[in-house]
């Protein structure tokens, strides 16, 4: 399965290490006017995919919809700095763009990239880019960062455990959002429709699952952001509601991949597009409706056994207070750089370069959202749950 790839040139390494790069993200302006539609003409013309000239894409349907729109690169290898493009064509903010960049760079690659890709990116690559970066042998990308960065119950890819793979779009799973809205006259994939597909795409893991681990990241914030994504940052914004904007049928269709009549939905990857005359959001987007409270199986189906939230936080956060404000992404950025040494251990043969990274970024996103800061961090809970303690490093059970 062919992917996106950011990958940073090597003498970017000491921009990492000195955030210079997040620094110029944090002061640049959106490039794109987002009063208007998003360009589609010219040297953003819609181009699909070329897998036979080498050109990859991935997991993510918004990044292969900007890499198809050259507005990252067409090949699918570009830098660090390229992530702007989520926030110059989506509206994403700033941080949260920064946050999104580093984590993957950190978690899922080499501190000087990583891969939205079907498995590790090929070797030629990553080739010269891994010297100085501790890194103990190859980044293993989105797919191998289960319940790093990416979790079951997404609303259109099967779960690891259930399906051997957490890359492909299921076509059922699409249909079914697609078919909540199938006898309404104006149809729009709004919050709301995005929500009950989340609620019943939940279920299902709950139901069909032993393995289903709603890790804290994943759960708290990555997933909750992919739902949210969809309505938020796809629908059109230049129509009768420019605020929230308006999702159609042909747009959604046209933003997964699934070109075709409504009864016969099949996915061609790399055909992701933004359609003519689709405005991005005006507002910039960080917050997102809270999700749910991290919880685990515990090695068959419909099993439930929660997590006390306090311990994990050292007694910053609770339940309640999880739901309330920006808490949630606060917890779960916070519980990513606190955690960070065990889960980095593996991969650096030196801990430095990372955790100042993941630290940093965190610092910064904090500080913006004015979180809660989080003295101690506790993860021994997930010990009881196979869906965490016999996953592998590589991402994979």
């Amino acid at each position: 399965m062919s992917c996106w790839v950011l990958l940073p040139m090597p003498s970017q390494h000491q921009r990492w290490g000195s955030c210079r790069t997040l620094e110029r993200m944090a002061v640049s302006k959106r490039a794109i006017d987002p009063t208007k539609p998003v360009p589609v003409t010219g040297d953003h013309a819609y181009q699909p995919a070329n897998f036979a000239a080498g050109e990859i894409r991935g997991l993510c349907p918004g990044l292969n919809a900007l890499a198809n729109h050259g507005y990252l690169p067409r090949s699918g290898v570009g830098t660090i700095e390229d992530f702007s493009a989520i926030t110059d064509v989506f509206g994403v903010d700033i941080p949260l763009a920064q946050f999104l960049a580093v984590y993957g760079a950190v978690f899922d690659g080499d501190l000087l990239s990583w891969s939205i890709i079907g498995g590790p990116p090929p070797d030629s690559l990553v080739g010269g880019l891994l010297g100085g970066t501790g890194l103990i042998g190859k980044p293993q990308g989105l797919s191998g960062s289960h319940n790093k960065y990416e979790g079951d119950a997404s609303p259109t890819r099967g779960d690891l455990y259930v399906t051997g793979n957490n890359f492909r779009s299921l076509p059922e799973n699409f249909q079914a959002l697609y078919d909540m809205q199938k006898d309404v006259v104006n149809p729009n994939y709004d919050l709301t429709v995005l929500g009950h597909h989340r609620s019943n795409r939940f279920e299902n893991s709950i139901a069909t699952n032993p393995y289903f681990f709603n890790a804290s990241v994943p759960g708290l914030a990555v997933l909750p952001a992919a739902y949210s994504f969809i309505c938020r940052l796809r629908a059109n914004h230049t129509g009768a509601d420019p605020q929230e904007g308006t999702l159609d049928k042909e747009t959604l269709k046209a933003s997964f991949g699934y070109p075709g009549p409504d009864d016969k939905l099949v996915h061609t990857p790399g055909t992701e597009r933004i359609p003519e005359n689709c405005g991005g959001r005006r507002r910039p987007l960080f917050r997102f409706h809270q999700p749910d409270i991290p919880f685990r199986w515990t090695g068959e189906v419909n099993t439930f056994t929660g997590v006390n939230v306090g311990d994990l936080s050292g007694g910053v956060f609770n339940g309640q207070t999880l739901a309330e404000g920006n808490n949630a992404w606060c917890f779960a950025m916070q519980f990513a750089a606190g955690t960070a040494p065990d889960v980095l251990k593996p991969l650096f043969g030196a801990l430095d370069k990372p955790i100042s990274m993941i630290r940093a970024v965190t610092g910064q996103a904090s500080s913006v959202l004015g979180c809660p800061q989080l003295q101690a961090t506790d993860d021994s809970q997930f010990d009881q749950f196979p869906g965490s303690a016999k996953l592998s490093s590589k991402g994979t059970y």
